[in-house]
């Protein structure tokens, strides 16, 4: 694309994204009369510059550039009939469950289905403990869609049953890299974000890819904003660094670029599922919460912090002049998928010499160990889950 074509396509895309200049030269890091002789052609343009004009531009693109999620549902039961809240709340048909005789947070026993978890003990004040992290929600994403309910159906009728609320974790995903993690960890160093919390917390330099990457400097960061101990505190990272760590997935490819996670605890997480309730937006309670602990500014030493002029990428973000955020749903089944991994990488080396011994030396060690090997209850309980429909999994209405 020669340098004019390129010029009319960027201009017809800030305007088509409702852009102004003045808008899109803070996005780029360039000053407005600069952006102006830009789109006059009166400058000469590097390919580095029309990159990153365009990475830009792509940032108000309005088609959802950030979207919400739940990431970690915790809710503890007044009750010891697990059976109840499995089969009345979850909706979900116990006889595809595994149990096992222990459990987590001093509960002795707990049933599950891939990453949806159910715990239990004879401790009545305990009760039962539902547990969804990051893919638990995900999988009872696929059950709800089943059900024909909602995150707010589930909820209400949680709290209906007496649930209190644990944890909470709402995750704000930004695909197109508006945020930007170092950015944001050098003005909580310079004191220019005004918060309610007292400490920060942050890694960089590598420390959340792989041990052996060559080239350290520039890789993932993370930012924590207040305590862990606190009921309410927030974590920003770059979401494509952390894939291509857990993955391997290229850094260019993972669609989601950064991530900022609202973490609620006790009373905040019951507050805040008591707002969604109210409101049924669930961008509304995920930004009221940010705006009363945070706010980054740009430093004026002549003018009292607090009268310090919102940042101009942190007021995009919050909701100046950007497209709604909705709340998304990513339905995904419960896979063998870490037991795949497992034995990708510890299993399949050893049978696939196995398979030359015995090509080579005319043995039978694979048909051996295949015919010797017995199933255990668990595992025909797995292949039962696994070649299961969503469908059979939940419990029906007219049940």
């Amino acid at each position: 694309m020669n340098e004019t074509d390129f010029l009319t396509a960027l201009k017809e895309k800030r305007c088509d994204y409702g852009v102004t200049q003045t808008r899109l030269a803070i996005m780029a890091g360039i000053s407005r009369e600069h952006l102006s002789r830009i789109e006059a052609g009166r400058v000469t343009l590097t390919e580095d510059m029309k990159h990153k004009l365009l990475e830009a531009v792509e940032k108000f693109n309005p088609d959802n550039p950030m979207f919400l999620l739940f990431d970690y549902v915790r809710i503890r039961f007044p009750t010891m009939d697990i059976k109840h809240i499995i089969k009345d709340i979850l909706k979900l048909n116990i006889n595809y469950m595994l149990h096992e005789d222990y459990g987590h947070y001093k509960y002795t026993e707990h049933y599950y289905i891939g990453d949806v978890v159910i715990y239990t003990s004879a401790d009545e004040e305990k009760g039962v403990l539902l547990e969804l992290k990051g893919k638990g929600c995900r999988q009872f994403e696929s059950y709800l869609l089943a059900q024909e309910r909602s995150w707010y159906d589930f909820f209400m009728d949680a709290l209906v049953e007496g649930g209190v609320m644990k944890r909470l974790d709402l995750a704000i995903n930004d695909r197109t890299g508006l945020l930007d993690i170092p950015e944001l960890i050098k003005k909580c160093e310079n004191e220019e974000c005004i918060s309610k919390f007292r400490s920060f917390k942050n890694y960089g330099s590598g420390e959340l890819v792989k041990h052996n990457e060559a080239d350290k400097g520039g890789m993932g960061h993370t930012l924590y904003i207040g305590s862990f101990s606190s009921e309410v505190y927030f974590c920003c990272y770059e979401k494509n660094y952390e894939q291509y760590a857990k993955l391997g997935i290229p850094i260019e490819e993972v669609p989601i670029k950064n991530r900022f996670e609202i973490r609620l605890k006790n009373e905040r997480a019951y507050y805040a599922v008591r707002e969604l309730l109210t409101n049924y937006d669930a961008e509304q309670t995920a930004f009221s919460i940010i705006n009363q602990y945070i706010r980054f500014a740009d430093k004026e030493p002549d003018k009292r912090k607090s009268d310090w002029k919102t940042n101009a990428r942190w007021s995009w973000f919050i909701g100046e002049g950007r497209p709604p955020v909705k709340l998304t749903t990513k339905p995904e089944p419960y896979t063998l998928e870490r037991t795949l991994n497992w034995l990708q990488r510890q299993v399949a080396p050893t049978l696939k010499m196995l398979k030359k011994i015995d090509k080579d030396n005319q043995t039978d060690y694979l048909e051996t160990i295949e015919q010797q090997a017995r199933l255990t209850e668990r595992h025909h309980q797995i292949i039962k889950q696994q070649t299961a429909t969503v469908e059979d999994m939940i419990v029906k209405e007219k049940e």
